[in-house]
């Protein structure tokens, strides 16, 4: 199978990834902070170990700013679910339905949010568009960092410094940017950074991370033991036991710490410069086939990470997909869960029924995209497409 999906989660792991987890089940199958016995003692500290790579990674203030969540929607949840009656938030016009359904049934609570338009390689228009939608109870931007569906990178760094002028802060979704593009936290000001796990840090599915240094500000979405002050019937404030009530994913933790080890060890940048070449070769074949509608410009790393969605005149994207899919191909069709991303391309309507997306990975070669370009190729000879000339 030639898998290009990597925006949904990334296949295949690394084998290291894939042997810790197996490890974690053999050698740390105690209960980490419930026990005085050396197993239990040695899985907190192999648990600890990873909130330290996290928080290395990430540029974080130390581990203790690092909490371990499901996934980088509970972490999204955790922050906009902690915003107060009369808060106004600024999103952008490609954020995920992580974030969209959340603040709107945060609306019954009188928080209110404005889509904001951003401007593909123009950042400059991108920060005026969210500097005249601010309002006196602006209280935070909510930000993709890169869309899951068009591979567009939004300038979060000069929107936290943005909002930060105006007493607002900023919560990162890094669903697609973690692992992919070099993320300082602290550095770069960002008060909130939501990651996946099983996407470009290649963790296991069921792992995120939600990242702050002001986590007593947050509103814990699910209370319950901690392992610690256990004769207290109040939530520990404390971070990061306050986020992460019950028994943890132990060997999803340990198997991520090894994918955050495989990120490190390859390097982000060049990580980047690989996928993106795929992406380029890609958007550079489909540019000269007459039936293949692009969206984006040809993608520069300054402006884009590793994901292209596009379309194939005459059809509808999930009919492409299950093409591709008869021919090995692996991809994702459909709205992809980002409803303001496809209404900006118009590729919001019944006739296209979303976008064809592709996206590599680390384990992604020539001899891969040479197949995906061989198959999109192929259709313009399809009878749907020809009818379209």
């Amino acid at each position: 199978m030639i898998y290009l999906d990597n925006s949904a989660t990334t296949y295949p792991k690394p084998q290291s990834v894939r042997r810790r987890m197996a490890e974690a089940l053999e050698r740390f199958g105690a209960n980490p902070g419930r026990g005085g016995f050396r197993m239990s003692m040695e899985t907190a500290q192999a648990v600890y170990a990873v909130r330290r790579k996290a928080a290395a990674l990430f540029g974080a203030p130390g581990p203790e700013c690092v909490s371990f969540q499901p996934s980088c929607t509970q972490a999204l949840n955790i922050v906009i679910h902690s915003l107060q009656p009369g808060d106004h938030v600024l999103v952008t016009d490609l954020e995920h339905n992580a974030v969209l359904r959340p603040l709107k049934a945060m609306e019954a609570h009188g928080v209110s949010f404005t889509v904001v338009p951003v401007t593909p390689c123009d950042n400059d228009a991108t920060l005026d568009a969210f500097r005249r939608a601010i309002r006196e109870n602006t209280r935070m931007f909510i930000c993709t960092q890169a869309s899951n569906v068009w591979g567009i990178r939004v300038p979060v760094e000069r929107l936290a410094a943005l909002a930060h002028v105006y007493g607002a802060e900023i919560c990162v979704d890094a669903a697609q940017s973690g692992g992919v593009v070099p993320i300082r936290a602290a550095e770069d000001n960002i008060d909130y950074l939501c990651c996946a796990g099983h996407k470009g840090l290649y963790g296991p599915m069921g792992t995120g991370l939600l990242i702050t240094g002001r986590g007593e500000k947050l509103k814990s979405l699910i209370q319950g033991g901690t392992g610690t002050l256990a004769l207290q019937l109040e939530q520990p404030r404390d971070m990061p036991e306050y986020l992460e009530s019950g028994t943890q994913n132990v060997p999803g933790i340990l198997a991520l710490g090894a994918g955050i080890d495989f990120v490190r060890a390859r390097g982000e940048d060049n990580l980047r410069q690989a996928e993106m070449r795929h992406v380029r070769r890609i958007h550079a074949a489909f540019s000269r086939m007459p039936h293949v509608k692009l969206y984006t410009p040809p993608p520069d790393m300054r402006y884009f990470v590793p994901v292209l969605g596009f379309n194939v005149r005459g059809m509808a994207s999930e009919a492409v997909g299950d093409y591709l899919a008869k021919h090995g191909i692996a991809v994702r069709c459909g709205f992809h869960c980002a409803p303001f991303a496809h209404r900006k391309m118009g590729t919001d309507s019944d006739v296209c029924g979303g976008a064809v997306r592709v996206s590599p990975s680390a384990f992604t070669d020539d001899r891969q995209v040479d197949g995906l370009i061989r198959a999109v190729s192929a259709l313009q000879k399809a009878p749907a497409v020809r009818g379209q000339k």
